[in-house]
């Protein structure tokens, strides 16, 4: 069972106003009254960032990769877009995710719009988040519903839950990959998209 499945059956979405009282509540225990000026319209604020930072459960994945093409002449060669913004959270802290994705793949017959790809990143950025988890996600849901011959997705990006609390260690970054198809099978395909990329 997928955990967007368990979520649906399992999960009630509370309400704006019960989201908003759950701000302020979060104002009064770090200390502050939620009842000074300043701090008065923090909750709305707060639930409509929310709203941007969490967009990606609204949206289906499959349904953006559904429209292909398949005038393309013949192209059978690897295509990657490099270097996608990535915006996520933290699903441990709801500390930020903050660095690139690069996407590759190699089509069978059909290729997609390239900012489909880069949208597929923001469906499961826009989560809580492990990376390790996004990562994977993105190259199986390009995977099934494209059917290339292969797939890689690398991501590098620092974590604020370890940069900014915890150990500190504020210029590491975590990198992750996933390959599929080729990209797993062929370390020639492999080694030219890592190159393709770090170049």
């Amino acid at each position: 069972m997928t955990k967007e499945k368990t979520i649906s059956q399992k999960f009630i979405k509370p309400t704006r106003e019960e989201a908003m009282a759950a701000v302020r509540t979060m104002l009064a225990w770090a200390g502050d009254d939620p009842n000074r000026e300043g701090l008065l319209d923090t909750p709305k604020r707060v639930v409509n960032s929310y709203e941007e930072f969490f967009s990606g459960y609204a949206m289906n994945p499959y349904e953006i990769l559904n429209k292909t093409f398949e005038e393309i002449a013949g192209y059978d060669e690897m295509i990657i877009i490099k270097d996608i913004q990535l915006e996520s959270t933290c699903e441990h802290h709801m500390a930020p995710i903050l660095g690139k994705a690069h996407v590759a793949y190699i089509p069978n017959k059909r290729v997609v719009g390239i900012s489909k790809l880069a949208r597929i990143v923001d469906v499961y950025g826009k989560r809580l988040q492990t990376q390790e988890t996004m990562t994977v996600q993105i190259a199986d849901t390009i995977q099934k519903v494209l059917d290339p011959k292969g797939v890689a997705v690398v991501i590098d990006a620092a974590h604020q839950c370890m940069t900014t609390r915890g150990v500190h260690k504020e210029n590491s970054t975590t990198i992750t990959s996933r390959m599929l198809g080729i990209f797993r099978t062929d370390y020639r395909t492999r080694s030219e998209f890592m190159n393709l990329i770090n170049n």
